[in-house]
């Protein structure tokens, strides 16, 4: 997906079960996100203590739920931007196997971030392949005319960016809050 977006999509087009997505792909990607997340904080924080490994455990959680969380809701609001916006049929399936792997990307990202702090400005950058990963797949997949697919290109990649990103912001500030 990452080095040919166009020849990845033709595949994925082929598969006959659209729920495959979610266990060959989306929640791995998400246990490696938490995992990688873990051990960062634990090598950044240190082994000091039950707080070092709570530390370690809250961000862990943040990066699993927001990404859990910003998948299935980015999947949803494009379904219903497909429906109204650009007259298709509904297909959840469809839009949440789009969804899914158009996100390897903020996936790939998380998990270097993770292990990396450091490479938090770089990775900012880099996310915005994701623009191009869906420009490829809003045809080849989803089956957007031409004269839609700018638009739908960037709308949809605005939710994928956001929806994990807003759910990470609001689950830190209720972990602040309930702390």
């Amino acid at each position: 997906m990452i080095s040919s977006p166009a020849r990845a999509w033709e595949e994925i087009r082929l598969e006959e079960d659209r729920r495959k997505v979610f266990t060959a792909f989306v929640y791995p990607m998400i246990g490696l996100c938490g995992l990688s997340v873990f051990i960062g904080s634990l090598l950044v924080k240190g082994w000091n203590g039950p707080q070092s490994f709570q530390y370690a455990m809250t961000q862990c959680c943040a990066v699993a739920v927001s990404l859990f969380g910003g998948y299935f809701l980015a999947a949803y609001l494009i379904n219903v931007l497909r429906v109204r916006m650009f007259m298709q049929d509904d297909d959840l399936r469809l839009t949440q196997q789009f969804a899914g792997y158009a996100l390897v990307v903020s996936f790939l990202l998380q998990i270097i971030i993770g292990i990396l702090p450091d490479f938090n400005i770089i990775a900012m950058l880099l996310q915005f392949y994701v623009v191009y990963v869906v420009w490829e797949g809003s045809t080849r997949l989803m089956q957007v005319a031409d004269k839609d697919r700018l638009r739908f290109t960037v709308i949809s990649s605005i939710l994928l960016l956001m929806c994990p990103a807003m759910i990470m912001m609001i689950f830190n500030k209720l972990t602040v809050m309930l702390n």
